[in-house]
């Protein structure tokens, strides 16, 4: 793994109920892995891609669990009920970027004053298409900006990786093969440089007319204001909230003709904004997607 800047790895997206996004995401094309446990009290069922990135549709599986790790410190769980609380069951809460040392990483938020808590080690079972379950392994460092209490972001260390053969649940009906851009708005994105400095680790950051936008090794972290979130996602979102929201994920796609295709024979509603197809949030689906054909 590329230790500087660091990939990114998956996107959190809180739902009210992992059967309702495991119904949305489907109807949009995606192949939606088990449903899996945390044992804080979390659940998910996620959706993987070729290029090592996933999405992280998030549940409440036992409220009073959750309630126990948030007493316990786990800053994860405590991220996740502070969002629900304040903008609901549904959303875009967190982006997560891959590390060889979420230590180092967690020193590196510490001493900048980004830190959000104490990292976490945790360990849980994944089951696979063919039925066999293996342990999959993680230790979180945790970032955050007192002045966006509705986003924060984490590096994850796989301690013990996942199999390398995942390509059953890394195809779907929509042609998506991974994730270009996410999007995320703050009236002043220039206020949030340093943040995602020190988040993703040397990444390289562009100024523009609309915000900046933050390579990371393998994707690219727009922070835009309402004009660019308006200019390129047809969403002028509300400029009174100074902070950092997660708004809006692009996705890569070999044939934007079978991504419509899929999308109309499952009902889903869609407009479309120069080369690309737009997909409002829905229950089960946090985020604004957005279908692009990028090579």
């Amino acid at each position: 793994m590329t230790s500087s800047p660091h990939p990114l790895d998956h996107l959190v997206l809180p739902t009210i109920n992992i059967a309702v996004a495991r119904e949305r995401l489907g109807k949009l094309g995606f192949t939606v892995a088990p449903d899996a446990r945390h044992p804080f009290g979390t659940e998910n069922a996620c959706v993987f891609f070729p290029d090592n990135i996933y999405l992280e549709p998030l549940g409440v599986a036992s409220r009073e669990q959750c309630q126990r790790s948030v007493a316990e410190g786990n800053v994860f769980v405590a991220r996740d009920q502070a969002y629900r609380f304040r903008i609901g069951d549904e959303g875009f809460s967190a982006i997560v970027f891959g590390t060889d040392d979420a230590v180092a990483d967690d020193k590196r938020f510490r001493a900048n004053t980004i830190s959000a808590g104490d990292t976490l080690d945790f360990s849980r079972p994944m089951r696979m298409p063919d039925g066999s379950e293996v342990t999959a392994g993680f230790r979180l460092a945790f970032a955050a900006d007192l002045r966006s209490p509705d986003f924060f972001a984490f590096c994850c260390q796989r301690i013990n990786p996942l199999p390398t053969d995942r390509s059953a649940l890394e195809r779907h009906a929509n042609g998506v093969t991974g994730i270009a851009k996410i999007a995320i708005s703050a009236p002043n994105p220039a206020a949030f440089r340093s943040f995602f400095e020190q988040v993703v680790d040397g990444p390289k950051i562009v100024d523009h007319s609309f915000g900046l936008t933050v390579h990371a090794a393998n994707a690219a972290v727009e922070i835009l204001t309402s004009e660019g979130m308006e200019a390129f996602y047809e969403w002028p979102v509300p400029a009174e909230d100074p902070g950092l929201r997660a708004r809006a994920i692009l996705f890569k796609t070999r044939d934007l003709s079978v991504t419509s295709a899929h999308l109309a024979a499952n009902g889903v509603t869609y407009t479309r904004k120069n080369n690309r197809i737009l997909a409002k949030p829905a229950p089960g689906q946090g985020a604004l997607f957005a279908f692009e054909e990028i090579a």
